[in-house]
């Protein structure tokens, strides 16, 4: 691999330093070797590269030339390969359909929890 010496020739988009930092942060890591950081720069680089080509052939933004969020929290949430990324790139909302939504739940759920209680008694009347 080669070595990177903050100059002219770049090898990975990303900030190493960053990397380093968040690879410290793992209470398993002690020690991070150079090749190693510049692998994970790497490979980081390149998943992100994939995740966005991907997302705007899948996506609408093909239309308008352009990638947006909504595409990539479509490909978290349909493509398989990306499944695991559906937490932190969720489909966004307006926050009236999440308050309408958080009423529905609590409507659900106090007649669940009433759903419940009617069948102890009955439990109790056999």
């Amino acid at each position: 691999a080669a070595r990177l010496s903050g100059g002219e020739n770049r090898l990975v988009s990303l900030p190493l330093s960053r990397i380093r930092v968040i690879m410290k942060s793992s209470p398993e890591v002690s020690s991070i070797n150079q090749d190693a950081l510049f692998l994970t720069a790497k490979a980081t680089e390149l998943f992100v590269q994939y995740l966005a080509t991907y997302s705007y052939k899948h996506g609408r933004g093909k239309e308008k030339n352009a990638l947006t969020y909504s595409d990539l929290s479509h490909t978290a949430e349909e493509c398989e390969t990306f499944q695991f990324l559906a937490d932190i790139l969720p489909k966004k909302i307006l926050a009236s359909k999440y308050l309408k939504m958080l009423e529905k739940e609590k409507r659900d759920g106090e007649v669940g929890e009433d759903d419940e209680e009617d069948e102890e008694e009955e439990d109790e009347d056999e």
